[in-house]
């Protein structure tokens, strides 16, 4: 998509100047005001570069500008001010991180060289964001990898919990959304220190021992303190290390949340997601489900709650087939469980195919210790 270029002003008149002047070099929209504005970047954004001028009425530059950093912190902000509105541009700068302040009337070719300097910064911004999450995707989708091989029940249950994380990132526009997604997906990593009994104990909701109560409620500390070392990856160690604790919607007024608004509410939604995974394994329907959770609306925040009923079911484009162990392929979901001829669980009922996945039944199926056919969901 081409760089555009997002022009914010009072004054209709000037801003069809901004556009006549530029338009053979940039991609320009412009909008009347700060309201306009945000309304622009919600419809139409986001854009590479914001320029505002700073004397508007309701809401002024900066203040609008402090607005696009909170929803798209990538786009690059800029300022246009008066002389006699130099101290507060400068404090707009220092206080909004504005990569740059204009004087008006700014010449053709001073804003030229500043939109060229923007996009570049942009640029290099999203180029170095995009290359970092999809580096730190890779590693997290090994680690899910070998979660699957290692403890095919915990990753089941990641891969539930992380549909319904997505829905609700993508529902609430959380801001850099594979975060959360991560911390989904790797929620269960401390699960492979435990017995494949126990695992499957607690997520069904039999009754256990105290000692076996409290070795599974340690696995999101346990996978909190692996991840936690890890560069970038602190805010995600963090909410999964909250997934099981107690506490309302507005965490422990005892304890300084130590990440942003986003990562907190993110820690809630990786919470509801695990709670409505436990009712689900528990044999509770989608609608019955997250009627019990209502019960804790004060903890989870209703509006996050009513946001699950949208969730498509993951049924809802595929169909059911057997087909043969060594025609299975990735994207397929099980729909028996996998035993040895000795009774041994491979893969419990529920489980997406993956490519390790794939490798462990093709050696379970050479060696012959598996059923030749499988029944399966698969993607229409």
């Amino acid at each position: 998509m081409a760089d555009r270029i997002l022009f914010v002003d009072d004054e209709s008149l000037i801003l069809d100047g901004y556009k006549r002047i530029l338009h053979r070099e940039f991609e320009v929209d412009t909008a009347v005001g700060g309201e306009q504005g945000l309304a622009s970047i919600r419809d139409r954004g986001p854009y590479s570069v914001v320029i505002s001028d700073m004397r508007m009425p309701g809401m002024n530059g900066a203040q609008f500008l402090a607005q696009v950093r909170q929803r798209t912190p990538d786009t690059v902000r800029m300022l246009l001010t008066g002389y006699t509105d130099l101290d507060a541009a400068m404090l707009a700068v220092n206080e909004g991180n504005i990569f740059r302040f204009l004087t008006k009337p700014c010449d053709k070719d001073v804003l030229t060289n500043a939109i060229n300097a923007g996009l570049a910064q942009y640029r290099l911004v999203t180029a170095e964001r995009e290359l970092l999450e999809n580096t730190l995707m890779g590693s997290i989708k090994v680690l899910t990898e070998v979660l699957s091989a290692a403890s095919p029940e915990a990753f089941g249950r990641s891969m539930r919990i992380a549909r319904y994380v997505r829905h609700l990132a993508a529902k609430f526009n959380l801001p850099s959304p594979w975060r959360f997604e991560a911390a989904a997906m790797l929620s269960q990593l401390g699960c492979v220190t435990l017995d494949p009994g126990l695992i499957k104990a607690s997520y069904v909701g039999e009754r256990l021992s105290p000692e076996d109560r409290t070795r599974f409620a340690a696995h999101p500390e346990v996978a909190s303190n692996l991840l936690a070392n890890i560069p970038r990856l602190e805010p995600i160690a963090w909410m999964i290390g909250q997934q099981l604790t107690a506490g309302n919607r507005h965490g422990n007024p005892n304890e300084p949340a130590p990440y942003k608004e986003d990562v907190v509410l993110g820690a809630r939604i990786l919470k509801l997601a695990v709670a409505l995974d436990n009712l689900r394994m528990r044999g509770l329907s989608d609608g019955d489900a997250i009627e019990r959770l209502w019960d804790r609306r004060i903890e989870f925040g209703p509006e996050l709650i009513e946001a699950l009923k949208e969730i498509e079911p993951e049924t809802a484009k595929m169909e059911l087939r057997k087909v043969s162990a060594s025609k299975l392929t990735t994207g397929m979901i099980l729909q028996q469980e996998i035993r040895t001829h000795s009774g041994m669980l491979v893969v419990p009922e529920g489980q997406a195919i993956t490519q390790a996945l794939l490798i462990k039944l093709d050696n379970y199926s050479r060696a012959g210790t598996i059923g030749k056919d499988v029944m399966v969901l698969v993607p229409v």
